[in-house]
């Protein structure tokens, strides 16, 4: 496993030349001498549009594309590709627009939020981008697993802002704003009312800027789960195929390095079919060689955990909590009971072979 994952991070590492390349034209000029133009509308931008416009750079067909700002009917018609205006969807004409009212498109594979003008771009250029980016074959199977990954972890938050979509069912107020998000951030750039100089050139320059923004973010995106998601996927994989040789009630794992498994758990539960579900992780901390049991949250967006470690245990530490666990070399356990400690492996098992019978 260990060699999977350095196999891995020396294949994508984000020092890759291409990745490399695009990053550094994010602080060059967006116009190009190519044949290729690429319109969208004038006025007030939206991550959505910014986000589709440098995907589709990011694409061989519109490599380097020339971005039109423009809501006149002929000139959108005249353009090779059309995002975010012109009110039509039609992938042979390369038009992803979405404010029609019969428009009703979606990613697919269980995705149920209404596309932006960033979805329809991503649901049709995503594969080859994503191979372009990586060096890949579009067909690489590493290619389709990270396909449907990014849109989950970053395009469908941009659709779903868009579309006015709530992130959650209620009718509530928010207990805090959040404003630091993409959207919120790109909104930021649109030229502001006090600007002295409100021209079509000026508008054109916070466009370009509002295109970085998204554009490094998503570069960013894909080469995160590239180079550490994936890996860990694979190690993850293992480590459940391997669980009962942790301990024979099959819910408690042991991971052989400590990587990003929070999310792969609820998926590769669901894909392996495994019941009972897990309810703790246990990992070497990286920092010394002190272990690590986690309890596994209920869902990967949520704070509770399935079956946190015991009451009587929770906010104590060392001694104390050794004497009151009954278990030598216990370090501590938070508050909440989410996660522990213990000096060793063997500790740290009995803590959550305890934990899971309580």
């Amino acid at each position: 496993m260990v060699k999977v994952a350095k196999a891995w991070h020396k294949t994508f590492t984000f020092h890759n030349p291409l990745l490399m390349t695009f990053h550094t034209n994010l602080s060059s000029s967006f116009s190009t001498s190519s044949a290729k133009r690429v319109g969208t509308h004038s006025g007030t931008f939206h991550c959505d549009e910014a986000l589709a416009c440098f995907m589709l750079r990011l694409s061989k067909p519109f490599s380097g594309a020339d971005i039109v700002r423009t809501r006149d009917p002929k000139l959108l018609e005249s353009l090779d590709a059309v995002v975010d205006v012109g009110g039509a969807y039609d992938p042979i004409r390369h038009r992803y627009d979405h404010h029609q009212e019969d428009f009703h498109q979606v990613f697919g594979q269980g995705f149920v939020t209404k596309l932006s003008s960033a979805g329809l771009v991503y649901k049709h250029f995503g594969l080859k981008i994503i191979a372009n980016v990586l060096r890949l074959d579009e067909g690489h199977p590493h290619v389709h697993q990270l396909y449907p990954a990014i849109y989950r972890n970053f395009v469908e938050s941009v659709d779903a802002v868009d579309n006015g979509v709530n992130q959650y069912d209620s009718d509530e107020s928010p207990k805090y704003v959040i404003n630091t998000d993409l959207a919120s951030r790109i909104k930021r750039l649109n030229l502001d009312w006090t600007d002295a100089d409100q021209s079509s050139d000026a508008e054109t320059e916070a466009f370009h800027r509002a295109m970085a923004l998204a554009g490094g973010e998503f570069l960013e995106n894909v080469n995160y789960y590239a180079k550490s998601w994936l890996p860990a996927r694979s190690i993850v994989m293992e480590c459940l195929a391997a669980r009962e040789t942790v301990d024979s009630c099959g819910e408690i794992i042991k991971l052989n390095r400590p990587c990003p498994w929070k999310f792969h758990i609820h998926e590769l539960e669901e894909e392996m079919k495994i019941n009972p579900s897990i309810k703790y992780v246990l990992y070497q901390d990286d920092r010394s060689e002190k272990w690590r049991l986690q309890a596994v949250a209920i869902s990967p967006a949520r704070f509770e955990s399935r079956k946190p470690l015991p009451y009587l245990w929770r906010g104590l530490e060392n001694d104390r909590l050794s004497e009151v666990a009954g278990i030598p070399g216990c370090t501590f356990v938070h508050m909440s009971g989410f996660i522990g400690g213990n000096k060793s492996y063997d500790g740290a098992l009995a803590m959550a072979k305890t934990s899971l019978n309580a």
